[in-house]
């Protein structure tokens, strides 16, 4: 209930059109009851002979009534589905703002395919949250209590059985459906986000599973996630359907009912002959309003089910409402303190970093290296925000980033990290990135500094680079934080994939341009380490060695060795 509350809350910034629905809405269903009221009265009065005059003002109310029924069933398409598809748009832009700030984490709580179907999928089945489930119920209750009022005119009776009937049809028979529902609804939900995740590890992976001949097997494995789902969509529609079903033969029960309370009174005299008709017609039009409740339990748990799926994403979220009302880190030459940082990734037992702790001064050159798995990495993600740590203090300028704006950070950094990712587009559309307002020649420069002067800006880039090679990525990434000129430069192997005489030019390149700012680099590679101010060693996720070149070359510990083994391998 609280997540289809945070639904209700955006829906209700479109309240006009909401009132106008159900306004329009109920017009209609009375002028519906009223035209069929009228219709029955008036076989029924023009079988008596009744003057010219009765019959034209009969004939003239019916097509009234007829025309207005038709004009507020159009009004109330119009008003109720412009509402939706505004509040999808107000639910869209909302879950944006709230998943935005999580984007660089939450790749390691869902599965891509997952994430997909609660995004798309879960938010288009709130479109029937407006539609199916909050106005239906308002407007049969305001159509069938006005009806039972002017039906108790007539005949207490038959406004009572009117009155159970709105109780069976509307929550009773509702009710009956809601328990079991609200399991088949979750089996639907969740083999969709099986079958949304297969599919997707399956376009993603076919190559690798072509090469190693898998290929058969995931097939086999997608085409049982999707019958399945098939087969839990029936299970839904038959639900549906029998609800639906159940509904009508209630109905129809109640103005049989009607019809024969209606003869016995007429025959002992109780209730006027000519108002039978009448009271017949008003039963089976009353509730033409009632049919949507069959699938009321349906819709709702559907919207209920999808409304927690999808805010489960960004429930856990304390910082991104306050972000944009943090301050921001001034756009300076930034020194860098870690103040005994630890950080474990989610579900993870292992810290990655321990007790982290080294101060880097304005303009410094640093050089984090160690092996695979040591945390180098995770540093940098760190300094950019784009965690958390879960104890201890990153200082920028000795401003905390736990109190300051993400946005503020991301401006002052250059970054190229080991996956960098490239648009559908062309050579400029990946460099404009770093900024829409660099010229052509600009552009040109910088891939003229990472040795991509064969490229032309107007070649193109398929999605994810896929055309590019893997040096060929590193050296457009290093391209875009060339132009981008920020202050604090964060560069993880940036050149890994780029042969030696390149990777000595670019570095060059970097550090020429990079003079009067703070470049961290993280690398694998010891070579060129001599230029660096600082070098920090990592070792499962700790700090074991600092200082400059000189200091930990003369130590002859950690560095020193790894250094000696890379001259031996090389």
């Amino acid at each position: 209930m609280k997540d289809l509350a945070i639904v209700t809350k955006l829906m209700m910034f479109e309240k006009r059109d909401i009132f106008l629905s159900i306004l329009v809405g109920f017009i209609a269903g009375i002028a519906g009851v009223g035209l069929f009221a009228a219709s029955g009265y008036l076989i029924s009065k023009a079988a008596l002979a009744p003057p010219l005059y009765a019959l034209i003002v009969l004939t003239s109310t019916v097509k009234l009534l007829g025309f207005t029924r038709a004009l507020t069933r159009y009004a109330e398409r119009y008003f109720s589905h412009r509402a939706t598809f505004t509040i999808l748009s107000n639910l869209r832009v909302s879950l944006f703002e709230k998943i935005e700030p999580l984007a660089p984490g939450i790749f390691q709580k869902y599965r891509s395919g997952d994430l997909l179907a609660r995004i798309v999928g879960d938010i288009e089945s709130l479109q029937n949250f407006f539609l199916r489930v909050f106005y239906p119920p308002i407007v049969l209750v305001l159509v069938f209590l006005s009806t039972i009022f002017f039906t108790a005119f007539f005949s207490i009776y038959a406004a009572f059985v009117l009155f159970l009937g709105l109780v069976m049809t509307g929550f009773v028979v509702p009710a009956i459906f809601a328990i079991k529902q609200r399991r088949i609804d979750q089996d639907v939900r969740e083999n969709r986000a099986v079958l949304s995740t297969d599919v997707t590890e399956y376009l993603y992976g076919f190559r690798d599973l072509k090469v190693y001949q898998q290929l058969e097997s995931r097939e086999e494995q997608l085409l049982q996630s999707s019958g399945q789902y098939i087969k839990e969509q029936e299970v839904e529609g038959i639900s549906k359907l029998f609800s639906q079903s159940l509904n009508t033969l209630v109905s129809h029960i109640i103005t049989a009912i009607v019809l024969g309370l209606g003869v016995y009174l007429v025959a002992n005299g109780s209730l006027e002959g000519v108002l039978l008709a009448m009271l017949v017609m008003i039963s089976i039009t009353v509730f033409e309003d009632a049919s949507p409740m069959a699938a009321f339990p349906i819709y709702y748990h559907d919207n209920q089910r999808a409304a927690r799926r999808l805010f489960q994403v960004v429930k856990d979220d304390k910082t991104s409402a306050n972000e944009r009302n943090l301050p921001s880190i001034p756009d300076e030459v930034p020194s860098v303190r870690m103040d005994n940082v630890t950080f474990t990734f989610e579900d993870e037992w292992r810290p990655t970093l321990k007790d982290i702790s080294f101060e880097l001064e304005k303009g410094s050159k640093t050089a984090i290296v160690g092996p695979s798995g040591s945390g180098k990495s995770t540093i940098l993600q760190l300094i950019l925000k784009l965690y958390e740590p879960v104890q201890g203090d990153i200082k920028l300028n000795d401003l905390s980033l736990a109190s300051s704006n993400k946005e503020s950070i991301w401006s002052m950094a250059n970054v190229v990290l080991q996956e960098n990712h490239f648009f559908f587009g062309t050579i400029k559309e990946n460099l404009l990135l770093a900024g829409d307002d660099l010229t052509d020649k600009q552009l040109t420069e910088a891939l003229q500094k990472v040795k991509l002067d064969r490229f032309s800006l107007s070649d193109d880039v398929l999605e994810k680079g896929a055309n590019l090679s893997g040096g060929e990525k590193q050296r457009l990434a290093i391209a875009r934080a060339l132009l981008k000129k920020g202050k604090l430069w964060l560069l993880d192997e940036p050149t890994s994939s780029v042969d030696a005489l390149t990777e000595k030019s670019i570095h060059e390149c970097i550090l020429r341009q990079a003079e009067k700012d703070t470049l961290i680099l993280v690398s694998h590679r010891l070579a060129g380490m001599e230029i660096m101010d600082h070098i920090l060693v990592m070792d499962q996720g700790e700090i074991v060695e600092f200082g400059s070149y000189e200091e930990l070359m003369g130590k002859k510990g950690y560095f020193y060795e790894m250094k000696e083994i890379e001259k031996n391998l090389l």
